[in-house]
């Protein structure tokens, strides 16, 4: 449904997003991620027809950003990291108004505008003025803003920001309601938010993507990490269960590998090491959370 080539955003001789591609299928919710300034919001304000691309190329149901951008607007819906809103207008008022600029005709306008106060749950806040809504209450406005058109893509920048507990469980459970009808993209900081709703992850850093993968392909163990006091990459290669053998950054004293086997191999390892008189400081799974995969990714730019 998105297809993304090439994507570059340069500010004079600052790469915001530097030769970006993916693809989107329909129905899917994929997380955006990165740290500050690895490029999250460029590539939203590109997606959305916001931001024009230096270079490369974005297709939407293989219409193209640029020559047929209304269109595909049209078919978006859009949370911003701070939206807009108008403090002295009613939340009904507001959500009235965005009606009006989505086209949405006066005899269903009604009946849209209940539906999203209902989904983000402001039906005890339709009438009162934006400007007295607490933070999380107002980004649920922003959020029905988004959904009231029942669009076919739904992109939200940081959709949590600002809730409580309850609140945010809540937005889970909204953001898995919106994909059986929308394709889903969420940009956020919070892995765990991540974790819970989405099926694939994009990571940028330095404005390049470096990860994109479903997170249950991420999640697999295949693999164990070994902490030893000696050299043992050969022993290790020559171990019928073993697949390959990976020579991470080392430790003071200690050499660390990933192992490509299967976890019920550790006990063919642990014997080796023994057998080799080494001193076994770590023998674990492999773990495969986005905690552990930003890690990694961090510790890769440590040691360029």
């Amino acid at each position: 449904m998105i297809q993304a080539k090439h994507l570059e955003r340069r500010y004079g001789n600052f790469s915001a997003v530097n030769d970006v591609s993916f693809k989107i299928a329909r129905g899917e919710i994929v997380g955006l991620l990165g740290h500050n300034g690895a490029g999250k919001t460029s590539i939203m304000k590109m997606l959305t027809g916001y931001l024009e691309p230096t270079s490369g190329e974005i297709l939407v149901d293989g219409l193209a950003i640029g020559q047929h951008t209304k269109e595909i607007q049209a078919k978006m819906g859009y949370l911003p990291e701070n939206c807009p809103v108008w403090p002295e207008m009613t939340v009904i008022d507001y959500l009235d108004y965005q009606a009006s600029l989505h086209n949405i005709p006066l005899a269903q306008r009604k009946a849209a505008i209940a539906n999203a106060i209902g989904r983000t749950a402001l039906k005890d806040k339709a009438t009162a003025p934006i400007q007295t809504l607490s933070r999380g209450y107002r980004q649920r406005v922003g959020v029905a803003q988004a959904i009231l058109h029942a669009p076919e893509i739904v992109i939200l920048d940081e959709p949590t920001n600002g809730l409580d507990p309850t609140q945010i469980r809540q937005m889970r459970t909204l953001i898995k309601e919106l994909a059986k009808t929308a394709t889903v993209i969420v940009s956020t900081h919070i892995l765990q938010e991540v974790q819970a709703v989405c099926e694939r992850v994009l990571i940028l850093r330095a404005g390049r993507l470096v990860v994109n993968a479903k997170l249950a392909e991420l999640q697999k163990d295949d693999a164990l990490l070994l902490s030893v006091n000696n050299d043992i990459k050969q022993l290790l290669r020559d171990l019928p269960q073993v697949n390959e053998v990976e020579e991470l950054p080392s430790l003071p004293q200690r050499k660390r590998y990933r192992i490509k086997t299967q976890p019920d191999n550790a006990p063919h390892i642990a014997r080796a090491v023994n057998g080799a008189n080494c001193e076994l400081y770590e023998l674990t799974t492999e773990r495969h959370d986005l905690e552990t995969l930003f890690a990694q990714v961090n510790e890769e730019v440590q040691h360029v």
